[in-house]
């Protein structure tokens, strides 16, 4: 986070600006929040300013930002969501290497954007992006957005295309379900003291809460990579595995390469560890869970046209 070199004191000149608006708005967006009811804020507004707790001018500013949370949390657009996959994606970089191998990159990118064609979402407002990322670590993150992470180590588990387009697919599974933003939604304080800051800035004037907002802003990248770093819930794994069950049927694919490669997780990984253990359920779960969904599915024999641009791009 980038602040100027009067960043101390403009924060607490902020902060003691907030302490006259901001302890009864908090309070006041607290109990919305709470009861997640746009209008109930808004009484408590209007009765907070009927005993002089606040100005009319602050009751205004307060019913405009419950207005704003309130739409922020009903309709992300796709370009809202484009950027906050960005800046997570940023984060993530920031801990991990890019894997520098054109030929793996261009190779998982064919195989990623053909997945992603065939899936129930397939544009996003910047477009699918996949990216290697050098660590041994068994990982894959998939960002709001359409920002698709996966670590050497998971693409080096994979013996088979049809196991590396399992693992692709399932991350364009948390895309087209819009998983992460389902996370940020619940980061729901944030958000509102971010915008609190904003909409006091505008109706004050005050430069030292346009700086507080700012720094608000900026730890929304931190909020985000938090929240896609620690996994997803087993529920929203559990409905990208269905999604990419049914992009690699579509596509041509073994959906049972699925099974396969959660199985060889199951495997390599260490309870407790920093990689796929951590950020996803436990593998056999999933394994029990597809199950159903796999059963009467035919055999499909991987080409050797597969196995050789799989070779060539991989070496």
């Amino acid at each position: 986070m980038l602040r100027s070199k009067h960043d101390s004191k403009t924060a607490r000149r902020g902060l003691l600006t907030l302490a006259v608006l901001g302890l009864t708005a908090t309070v006041l967006l607290g109990a919305w929040l709470i009861s997640g009811c746009a209008t109930m804020g808004k009484i408590a507004t209007g009765v907070a300013q009927g005993t002089g707790a606040i100005s009319e001018e602050e009751a205004e500013s307060l019913n405009r930002t419950i207005d704003a949370v309130d739409r922020t949390f009903k309709d992300i657009t796709p370009e809202q969501e484009y950027y906050i996959g960005r800046a997570v994606a940023a984060t993530i970089l920031d801990k991990y290497e890019v894997w520098d191998d054109r030929a793996a990159t261009r190779y998982v990118n064919l195989l990623g954007q053909t997945l992603a064609m065939a899936s129930g979402r397939p544009e996003t407002f910047g477009g699918y992006h996949f990216l290697l990322l050098d660590s041994d670590e068994i990982n894959a993150f998939a960002a709001p957005g359409g920002f698709i992470m996966v670590t050497r180590g998971m693409v080096e588990l994979c013996h088979t295309e049809d196991a590396l387009a399992a693992v692709l697919a399932h991350e364009v599974g948390h895309i087209v379900g819009k998983h992460g933003l389902r996370s940020i939604k619940n980061s729901r304080l944030t958000s509102a003291l971010t915008i609190i800051a904003a909409e006091s800035a505008k109706t004050f004037g005050s430069e030292d809460l346009k700086q507080l907002v700012e720094d608000y802003e900026g730890s929304i990248g931190d909020v985000t990579a938090t929240l896609v770093t620690s996994g997803y819930s087993r529920g929203l794994e559990e409905e990208a595995d269905q999604e990419a069950v049914e992009i690699m049927r579509t596509v041509g694919y073994n959906p049972r390469a699925l099974t396969d490669m959660l199985t060889e997780m199951k495997a390599h990984l260490k309870p407790g560890g920093l990689d796929f253990a951590k950020t996803h359920p436990d593998p056999q779960v999933r394994i029990d869970v597809i199950a159903p969904e796999l059963a009467g599915t035919p055999p499909v024999s991987e080409p050797v046209v597969r196995k050789q641009r799989m070779m060539a791009a991989l070496d």
